[in-house]
């Protein structure tokens, strides 16, 4: 059992923890939480430390993974959470190129030739494009949303919050290892690609046009701004579409992951009818 923070090990999980440059560099990232722990893909998996009542009450959970029981001071000293679950994992990031999460390009491990799109079940691709969020509880609650109302892929810019930010990871709750990302360094020069592929694409906007008058059965993206400056004129004009969602009394937008949510499952709910 490891009870020195001292130990090497520990050092650098907390390091990975805190740094989004250390865990690029080791290409990985920490979860943390039996949520998460139960989630994580045996391939993935690189290492876990976890408390002695951790361990003893979940036992089964630890066939053929590589880990490490920790003491309890030590759990508290690195955990991001106030209250520790006894349990944080280290993984290996995901590699997704852009055409892939685009459904673009035929899944190379498919061997019925499917896109992402239709092997999960959705005809055409439906992608979120995220433009320099900033907040990991809206990035996460995306993450999971898109995922519960269909989303195929998330395209982010380059300038958009670290998607293996501790919180953001928690807050996807699994989703994070089951819908398709990734950062591109120049978000509108891709949207101007999907235009030209027949894909409809939609900007979040104050002067567009009520949301609900558009057929988002075809391959569509939504694309989501800043969530204090919005999207940047430059990208919203490179769109086919700038929608709004209707508001009533004096709220003048919503929030970012709110407002994603309600444009995503009218999506959805278009697509199932």
């Amino acid at each position: 059992m490891i009870t020195s923070t001292s130990n090497d090990r520990i050092k650098n999980l907390s390091k990975l923890i805190k740094q989004a440059k250390e865990r690029r560099k080791q290409d990985v990232f920490v979860v943390e939480g039996i949520r998460m722990f139960v989630e994580i893909p045996k391939e993935l998996h690189v290492e876990t430390f976890a408390t002695q009542k951790f361990y003893d009450n979940n036992k089964h959970l630890f066939d053929g993974l590589s880990f490490e029981l920790v003491a309890d001071h030590i759990m508290e000293s690195v955990s991001d959470t106030k209250t520790p679950q006894g349990v944080i994992s280290i993984v290996k990031r995901l590699h997704y190129d852009v055409d892939f999460v685009c459904g673009t390009k035929l899944e190379e491990k498919s061997s019925d030739g499917k896109n992402y799109a239709q092997t999960i079940g959705v005809d055409y691709p439906l992608l979120m494009a995220l433009e320099n969020i900033q907040d990991p509880g809206n990035m996460g609650t995306i993450l999971r949303t898109a995922e519960g109302a269909g989303v195929t892929g998330i395209l982010m810019s380059a300038d958009t919050v670290d998607v293996y930010n501790p919180k953001v990871v928690r807050s996807t709750m699994g989703s994070l290892f089951r819908i398709p990302f990734c950062y591109v360094e120049d978000l509108t020069a891709c949207i101007k690609g999907l235009n030209e592929k027949g894909y409809q694409t939609y900007s979040a906007h104050l002067q567009g046009k009520d949301f609900y008058d558009y057929d988002y059965k075809e391959p569509s993206v939504f694309c989501i701004g800043n969530e204090g400056n919005g999207l940047t004129d430059v990208l919203s004009s490179a769109t086919t579409h700038k929608i709004k969602i209707p508001m009533m009394g004096k709220v003048e937008s919503l929030n970012a992951a709110t407002a994603s949510t309600v444009l995503m499952y009218e999506a959805m709910r278009q697509r199932r009818n």
